[in-house]
């Protein structure tokens, strides 16, 4: 489902979900701490997923933060996440080359196998042409 779906609640609506005035979610969108979905005729639609960032927003808020240190946080929050998919991501990379390398290793040691030669077959050739 994509953003346009999912935005759903107008700006009164969101506003009275998030506990808010409609002002004060106009004011958090200037200040760049949330964007709604805008429809063809500029109208503002609101997700769940936006409703639940407003909700931190006032959290924040209420815990002494002003709105650049809650957008900071905001920020950081989107980093950890994105860092943290990067990692997922990496790490899933590495598990498949280490199953690769074992795999590669695995072909080589069994092709070492058909090389071997075993000193009992060998030792007798090995007198023969010492005895002539």
């Amino acid at each position: 489902m994509n953003r346009r779906e999912r935005a759903v609640f107008v700006i009164s609506v969101a506003a009275e979900l998030a506990g808010m005035h409609p002002q004060t979610l106009r004011i958090y969108e200037r200040k760049g701490l949330i964007e709604p979905f805008r429809t063809p005729g500029g109208t503002r639609r609101y997700s769940q997923e936006d409703i639940d960032r407003l909700a931190l927003i006032q959290e924040l808020t209420e815990q002494g933060l002003n709105l650049e240190g809650v957008k900071r946080i905001m920020a950081m929050q989107a980093e950890i996440e994105h860092l943290r998919g990067k990692i997922e991501a990496l790490e899933s990379e590495l598990s498949r080359t280490r199953a690769e390398m074992r795999s590669q290793a695995q072909q080589i040691h069994q092709s070492y196998r058909h090389e071997i030669v075993l000193r009992s077959e060998v030792l007798p050739e090995v007198r023969r042409n010492r005895n002539r």
